[in-house]
């Protein structure tokens, strides 16, 4: 075997070839340093002393179905000039490593269609050394986010498993990776984002979110120039949470049997835009009889469709007097249920406002929630929390399948 096949095919520089064997399915390559290439380790001198050699195997690159095993012949040196006595770099495997370099790229390529499960059975591996190659490439790549150019971010909390185990994700939205991932929920979560925020010295200008109290709380004291905007999405499914319990209220309550006829399954079709009632079932029907006979309901409903348009408004002046609007004629319906959402949104007022001056939502984190809960599906879970959180920095990158 050729010098350049070596290279071309294993990537080794400076090693020659000695024979090949062949046992149980497997190639076993045998090679050796060239001793006109042998270097101290610590200072690169070639004033050495054989001091006898060591034989390890390395996992190389697959020819087709058949394993290659490197069996290479490493010499331990010591130096005349640092006196050190230690093997010699090999140059083409990380130290501690089974498994040439590579081989772990090619792993890598692999892993962008393939699960862990099917890379480690195509290459005839443990499943252990497909997830240590890809968490080490993982780490290094995306182990320490950088924060110095953040200036918009969204915060949101994801649910990963079925004991309210949660996540607290902070996003970019400029470039739309995770640059924070914190335990649990909550105020507390967030405290070591702010101790990197403080050390990169990042300016941040707005913080899209829900309206959380302890995520307010928390931004406002760490981030007192930011500009909080409250993502519309939020305030739109709470608002759609509480006219789901006005119409299960309003059925409970009701001794008709026509009113109870006309909301039975109403559920779903309440909270649909009035552009995506199916018209081939009728929904837009049985949307107008509902609401024909219970005033409570299609004064909320109504009331759904024109809070949208707060944020259809050409100016953020003209936004205002609708907000304003909104908030009084839900404050006079008379409707339990309206007047707490209006005083809730008169309250947030300056930060759902404030979309005008940053026209910015959490939308871009939620599909990336949704891309998390995806990937932890396609894998089944993960036993390793900090391999977890790293295939969640790395997955804004993911233009394929989003494989475990």
């Amino acid at each position: 075997m050729s010098t350049s096949l070596l290279y071309h095919s294993c990537g080794l520089v400076g090693y020659q070839y000695l024979r090949t064997t062949y046992k149980h399915g497997n190639i076993y390559v045998y090679v050796r340093k060239h001793s006109g290439k042998l270097r101290c380790p610590e200072c690169d001198s070639h004033r050495l002393i054989l001091k006898g050699t060591v034989t390890r195997r390395f996992k190389s690159l697959p020819i087709g179905r058949k394993r290659i095993i490197l069996v290479v012949i490493i010499q331990r040196v010591e130096c005349k000039i640092c006196r050190c006595l230690k093997q010699v770099h090999l140059g083409f495997a990380d130290p501690k490593k089974h498994y040439t370099r590579a081989f772990a790229r090619y792993m890598l390529e692999l892993s962008k269609h393939m699960t862990i499960y099917d890379v480690a059975t195509h290459l005839n591996i443990s499943w252990d050394t497909v997830k240590e190659i890809q968490k080490q490439h993982l780490l290094k790549h995306f182990g320490r986010p950088k924060l110095r150019d953040l200036s918009q971010i969204a915060i949101d909390e994801i649910s990963i498993g079925k004991r309210h185990n949660y996540l607290t994700i902070v996003l970019d939205l400029n470039s739309g990776a995770v640059v924070f991932i914190g335990d649990g929920k909550g105020s507390d979560s967030l405290e070591p984002f702010w101790k990197k925020l403080r050390r990169a010295k990042a300016n941040i200008e707005a913080v899209a979110m829900d309206m959380s109290p302890a995520y307010i709380s928390a931004v406002r004291r760490h981030l007192p120039n930011a500009v909080i905007v409250f993502d519309h999405f939020h305030i739109i499914k709470l608002f759609n949470d509480r006219l789901s319990e006005l119409r299960r209220d309003l059925y409970n309550e009701t001794t008709d049997l026509m009113k109870c006829q006309a909301l039975k399954g109403m559920r779903w079709i309440l909270l649909k835009n009035p552009e995506n009632l199916d018209e081939q079932r009728d929904e837009r029907e049985r949307l107008e009889e509902a609401l024909s006979i219970n005033k409570p309901l299609a004064t909320a409903y109504y009331l759904k469709e024109d809070l949208r348009q707060i944020w259809n408004q050409p100016t953020k002046e003209q936004a205002r007097i609708v907000l304003n609007d909104w908030v009084k004629r839900a404050s006079a319906s008379g409707i339990t249920m309206l007047r707490k959402i209006a005083n809730t949104i008169a309250l947030y007022r300056s930060g759902i406002l404030a979309y005008y001056d940053y026209p910015i939502s959490t939308a871009p984190l939620e599909g990336t929630n949704t891309k998390i809960k995806t990937m932890q599906r396609t894998a089944y879970g993960f036993r390793d929390k900090e391999f977890f959180k790293l295939k969640i920095y790395a997955i804004h990158q993911s233009k394929y399948a989003l494989v475990g």
